[in-house]
């Protein structure tokens, strides 16, 4: 049993071979290394020798009359009437009738609302009044003296002819009987007085009748004139006033808003909400409508005054309006950084209310040019597919050229490229997601 025992007891006594344990080793490294510079040769291989396939389209510039149509820019804004007009009373006065509602079409002239015009028809008649009392006066300037008076002022002349003579004979008797020492000279003195005060008397109506028969002075006359065409424009003046007490509609339009009521008064000056009213309705010709809109200052550029466009609203979006930009503030507002445009609604129709949201599709289109000889720039459009992170890739010499491109209108056969390409490239469509520039690739077999 011992003897049994020892045989199985390992002897440690014995060395292994050193040699054949050194050489595995060796050996098993050396299988390593093989197998990773294989396995790094395939790649590197793959690399160089198997180029990616690629879809390639020749980039082809039409002119811009064969370019079709795209869209440069989608802008929101608000739908407003083009000549909104606040109808307000050129006189004071209580509302004594109205007869519009809002909502209702008014054609231009027709009467809308009534003031009361009491006040208005008295001043008419005095004015009128002050009129004919210069009119008749003016008349009897320009007729002249009247035959009977002519006739009374000679009678009167000749009274005092007849009394001349009286004191002069008066006085010649005086005279001789004073030399005889029959009368005082205080007598004599009181003749002279008499036949001098006669004296003067003729004169004065000798002058009275000459100006009875010439009538009287131009100034006169012309002052008289002047007094009467004055009164005419009062008159003229009370019948403007009497005639605005009734308010028509200035232009033919639809009432947005009625502001008054009847006995409300209004006035001419401005008032607050709780006081008398500045105007009685607000009205606008909604077949002239305009959609508002503020452009940012970083897409302004690309829009250009009369540029098309296609107007969509947020309640009816299935229905198309053609457009044009019809106004461009001079200014941008410096808060907001835009720039207000205006965009006219060709044929508007009764789904567009003022006030509306309104979305504006921008088309393009060409541009003003600055110098009419100067020839139209071709455009170039190609598909969307092509262009990545606002560049493309060529294909030269085997490798993928990229290009920085600036994009522009959007359409049915592609994107617009304002810059960076220029016709005739070889166009990568649809480049791979890890594609850079400078590498190497094979064009696919069938595509140009």
């Amino acid at each position: 049993m011992d003897e049994e025992l020892k045989s199985l007891q390992i002897d440690r006594s014995k060395r292994r071979s050193r040699g054949r344990s050194r050489w595995s080793t060796w050996w098993i490294l050396l299988g390593v290394v093989l197998f990773l510079l294989l396995g790094a040769w395939r790649v590197t291989s793959a690399k160089f020798t198997s180029a990616p396939e690629v879809a390639v389209e020749r980039v082809r510039a039409v002119s811009p009359a064969a370019a079709p149509e795209g869209v440069v820019l989608n802008a929101t804004g608000y739908i407003v009437a083009a000549h909104k007009i606040e109808v307000a009373a050129k006189v004071v006065g209580k509302v004594k009738w109205i007869g519009v509602e809002k909502g209702d079409r008014v054609k231009e002239g027709q009467v809308m609302v009534r003031l009361e015009d009491d006040e208005y028809q008295a001043q008419l008649e005095q004015a009128k009044g002050q009129l004919a009392m210069l009119q008749a006066k003016l008349d009897e300037a320009l007729n002249g003296s009247r035959p009977e008076e002519i006739a009374q002022a000679q009678a009167n002349l000749e009274s005092s002819r007849a009394d001349l003579e009286n004191a002069r004979v008066t006085l010649d008797r005086t005279r001789g009987l004073v030399r005889e020492g029959v009368m005082s000279r205080q007598s004599l003195d009181d003749a002279q007085a008499r036949y001098d005060g006669a004296l003067h008397k003729v004169n004065a109506l000798l002058k009275s009748y000459e100006l009875v028969k010439i009538g009287p002075r131009q100034e006169e006359i012309d002052a008289l004139r002047g007094q009467v065409q004055q009164a005419r424009g009062m008159v003229a003046f009370a019948e403007t006033n009497l005639d605005n007490t009734v308010i028509r509609a200035p232009v033919t339009g639809t009432i947005l808003e009625r502001a008054v009521e009847k006995g409300e008064f209004v006035t001419t000056s401005f008032v607050g909400d709780r006081g008398a009213k500045g105007y009685v309705v607000s009205l606008a010709d909604l077949d002239d409508l305009e959609v508002e809109l503020d452009i940012s200052q970083n897409d302004f550029a690309k829009l250009h005054s009369a540029q098309r466009g296609v107007i969509t609203t947020d309640a009816f979006p299935d229905r198309r309006y053609d457009g044009f930009i019809k106004e461009i503030s001079p200014e941008a507002n410096r808060q907001k950084a835009t720039v207000q445009i205006k965009v006219k609604v060709a044929k508007p129709d009764d789904y567009l209310r003022p006030e509306m949201n309104a979305s504006v599709a921008f088309l393009t289109g060409p541009k003003p040019a600055r110098d009419p000889s100067e020839p139209a720039k071709p455009v170039v459009i190609v598909p969307a597919s092509a262009v990545r992170d606002g560049a493309v890739f060529v294909l030269l010499d085997g490798k993928a050229v990229r290009r920085a491109v600036k994009s522009g209108a959007v359409s049915s056969q592609g994107i617009r490229i304002e810059s960076g390409l220029i016709g005739g490239e070889d166009l990568i469509v649809g480049p791979p997601a890890g594609l850079k520039d400078g590498d190497k690739v094979r064009q696919a077999t069938g595509k140009s």
